[in-house]
């Protein structure tokens, strides 16, 4: 499994199904999805000081984040976005 560091967060992002007058958009018409689910966490941000700052969100939380933020990643056969923890704007209840 993939293992973050610092404050990285690696989610898995849920596809958006965006329908116009009732037709279902094919797959390259469609956003950039902008919510996802947290898989796994950093350990958090370090200060200049050195303390770590441990990170908010934990895994399995469901999250939006900002729309262009982070890097895709495939790993083992799965699609993945790592992004920096202040990316993530809510926590989904």
């Amino acid at each position: 499994m993939l293992k973050p560091l610092g404050d990285r967060v690696v989610l898995q992002a849920e596809p958006e199904e965006k329908e116009v007058g009732g037709i279902v958009l094919a797959s390259n018409a469609k956003g950039k999805p902008t919510t996802g689910t947290v898989v796994a966490v950093g350990a958090g941000r370090t200060l200049d000081n050195g303390k770590v700052v441990a990170p908010v969100v934990k895994k399995g939380d469901k999250v939006m984040f900002d729309k262009y933020a982070g890097n895709e990643v495939d790993y083992d056969g799965e699609k993945y976005l790592i992004v920096h923890e202040k990316d993530i704007v809510a926590v989904v209840d």
